[in-house]
């Protein structure tokens, strides 16, 4: 099969964001499809334009990198421009790139747009991959408040999968939910992935902080993430006299500096913000953290989330908390790999990483458990071939 993939933050492992589009893309080109990723230029991402459209081998991998730059500290509104701007260019990559079947891969939910025009105007089916409720999320956190764009974008989220000949969310919960409010359309799950062999395969680690004496937050740094909790948490822990044991916040994002001025201004002395690295760079980080700290905003719209730092975590061999209150709350308690918390109860975090500090024996546990769950659910390999296997069924109908 010709595959053609429309999403705008592809990344290698030389890159600092997920890269579950390269991993996939990959296992298909050893199988001897053809896969052509358009992107943009995300500032977590490797990739290098050198002109407006440019074209990159990636391991076999074609990649359309087009020469528009994404980054987290934009405003909404730049943010929101370059959406359009990527969904424009990539339209026109739509109508003349030769292909069976096209993957449009939100958010943002305009990457439905360069996908709906390859299968209006040349007839190619379409697979629509929701890596989150969009724009529900942006409805709930406020980011889009016109009646009228709300009522826009919901409609254009109903075009999208009423023109889809599959949905694949990247949770049971966004399957669960699309599939409620879509009765009629194909609705599946593969989740985000795991690539077992980086994150398990133990390195040398140099880092600023020793060995399981700290709570790991890797990621985007903002609204969505709620990281000020940390921070609430760490103030606890120094309350409590337990100093020994650090927060550590990897990443970037718009509330980075904010955050970093909280701490400098109320000496919360056991916070230490790393910049940006490479996923090369960050499995000896993960490896050796106490536990790995997921903080999303409460809301009910991000229980159906599907974190890559979850499968990367798990697939280092660490225990996990987390706030929300969905498929993930239920997976890690049935597997027992960690600990959910109340993400407006900051002091229930504090208390699972005293916990887990003064009791290594349950988190060497929860580690080993969490590594043998990565294997058996989410590997990158077994999840390539399970959506392989949807997007053949949609070829083949």
């Amino acid at each position: 099969m010709k595959i053609l993939y429309f999403y705008q933050y592809f990344s290698t492992s030389e890159g600092a964001w997920g890269t579950r589009v390269y991993e996939f893309a990959k296992c298909w080109v050893e199988q001897g499809h053809e896969v052509t990723v358009v992107s943009s230029i995300y500032a977590k991402s490797d990739l290098k334009p050198d002109k407006l459209v440019s074209e990159q081998n990636i391991e076999g991998i074609r990649v359309k990198v087009i020469n528009i730059r994404i980054d987290n500290r934009q405003s909404v509104f730049k943010r929101i421009v370059t959406f359009f701007q990527y969904a424009i260019i990539s339209s026109w990559l739509a109508l003349t790139i030769q292909a069976d079947i096209v993957i449009a891969s939100s958010g943002p939910i305009t990457v439905g747009i360069p996908g709906l025009l390859a299968c209006w105007l040349r007839r190619r089916k379409l697979v629509f991959e929701a890596r989150d409720l969009w724009p529900e999320g942006a409805v709930k956190m406020g980011i889009l408040k016109n009646s009228w764009l709300i009522k826009l974008a919901y409609w254009f989220e109903k075009v999208c999968y009423r023109n889809s000949s599959v949905i694949i969310g990247l949770s049971p919960g966004i399957q669960n939910d699309i599939q409620t409010r879509f009765p009629n359309c194909r609705v599946e799950s593969v989740t985000n992935a795991a690539n077992i062999a980086l994150f398990s395969n133990e390195v040398k680690f140099n880092g600023v902080v020793a060995p399981k004496s700290y709570a790991l937050y890797f990621g985007n740094i903002g609204q969505v993430n709620h990281t000020d909790y940390l921070l609430d948490a760490a103030q606890i822990l120094l309350a409590n006299g337990r100093s020994d044991i650090q927060f550590v916040l990897i990443g970037e994002g718009q509330l980075k500096y904010q955050l970093k001025v909280r701490v400098r201004q109320e000496n919360i002395l056991n916070v230490i913000f790393l910049d940006l690295m490479p996923k090369t760079a960050l499995v000896g980080y993960v490896q050796n953290a106490l536990a790995s700290v997921i903080p999303l905003k409460p809301l009910p719209v991000f229980d159906t989330s599907s974190p890559n730092k979850l499968f990367e975590s798990m697939a280092a061999g660490v225990p996990v908390i987390q706030t929300t209150q969905g498929w993930i709350k239920d997976f890690i308690q049935e597997q027992e790999v960690g600990f959910t918390v109340d993400g407006n109860d900051p002091s229930q975090l504090a208390e699972k990483l005293i916990f887990l500090k003064d009791n290594p024996e349950v988190a060497t546990k929860m580690g080993r458990l969490s590594f043998e769950a990565a294997i058996q659910f989410f590997d990158k390999d077994n999840l390539a071939a399970k959506m392989l296997g949807i997007i053949k069924s949609v070829h083949d109908s």
